[in-house]
């Protein structure tokens, strides 16, 4: 019996003509087989070709980063504040610090103050002094009257402002480790009249303690002598708060020495802003619930703290300008 004309077996003359026949040296190498065989190739295996596709993330070279964080902060920006501002601070508040080494360089922490002037002064004294001395970014909480104004509320959060909400408090504290500046006392500080300056209002229902606890990062409390002499309330306007929409709308020594610049001026009042040792709490971090009176006692020794530093600061200051 003949065999089939492409049997390898077969005779070289017995061959189907026309086949193109390859060396073994000529096989592409796809891997191990799975046993020898001492056959050839009928057909030349093309080699095969690897296009190189694209990658789908560009170069870091060639990604355009912004410099906001997701909080809205942009340190371009406060960059820029800073330069513009440090002349006030310098020249004209002429600020001075005692006991800044109580203010942590890494990790987070709650810085507590007083709250005064019917534009309140004092934040961005704290603020500004903070990043100039120690480098470290300070994330002040408040109630911002004007952020549904257009551009205004984004302006306030790239320069640091965020609302005060326990739940972005505690992720600035918790989460990304950063300090944050909050003023109990709220509008019940920066709405008192000249007459009861210096003299702490409630420190609310003690909301800022049992956030402290629940990120596990210590309470440190500032003082600030200055600010109620840089624009003093003499009296409120009700029916002028009405027609504004504001909680209140004050009369300043200001207005009525400078006029229309009196909205936006402050009086050149020296501030002097000491930092009391950190408070910490003996509690495990991120309990459903903490003690009510355990709160409430410690928000009561916190302004009890301050207090008596202010009156401590007010014995020893020579004067309100200098």
């Amino acid at each position: 019996m003949t065999p089939p004309a492409d049997d390898p077996t077969a005779p070289e003359a017995e061959r189907r003509p026309g086949v193109l026949e390859v060396e073994e040296a000529e096989i592409l190498d796809l891997g191990p087989a799975e046993a020898a065989t001492p056959t050839r190739a009928l057909v030349r295996v093309p080699p095969r070709v690897t296009r190189e596709l694209p990658d789908p993330e560009p170069p870091d070279r060639e990604i355009r980063f912004g410099d906001v964080d997701p909080w809205g902060r942009s340190e371009r920006m406060r960059s820029l504040a800073r330069r513009l501002y440090d002349p006030l601070y310098r020249y004209w508040f002429r600020v001075e610090w005692e006991g800044l080494e109580n203010i942590p360089v890494d990790g987070g922490a709650l810085l507590v103050s007083n709250h005064a002037a019917a534009i309140p002064s004092d934040a961005p004294a704290i603020m500004h002094g903070i990043e100039t001395e120690l480098g470290r970014p300070v994330y002040g909480l408040a109630e911002y009257l004007f952020r549904d104004l257009p551009g205004v509320g984004t302006l306030w959060a790239r320069a640091g402002g965020v609302t005060a909400h326990p739940d972005n408090a505690y992720r600035l504290l918790k989460e990304d480790q950063q300090l944050v500046l909050v003023f109990p006392e709220g509008t019940k500080g920066t709405g008192k009249l000249y007459k009861d300056r210096y003299r702490l209002a409630r420190f609310g229902r003690g909301g800022f303690v049992e956030i402290a606890m629940r990120a596990g990062v210590p309470i440190i409390p500032i003082a600030v002598v200055g600010a109620e002499e840089s624009m003093p309330i003499l009296f409120k306007s009700r029916r002028l708060a009405n027609l504004t929409g504001m909680p209140y709308f004050p009369v300043t020594a200001n207005m009525l020495m400078m006029g229309p610049l009196g909205l936006v001026a402050y009086l050149p009042a020296k501030f002097r802003i000491r930092v009391l040792p950190p408070m910490h709490f003996d509690v495990d971090p991120d309990q459903e619930r903490y003690s009510r009176a355990r709160v409430m006692d410690a928000a009561e020794s916190i302004r009890g703290t301050i207090q008596d530093a202010l009156y401590d600061m007010l014995r020893t200051r020579r004067s309100t300008w200098w």
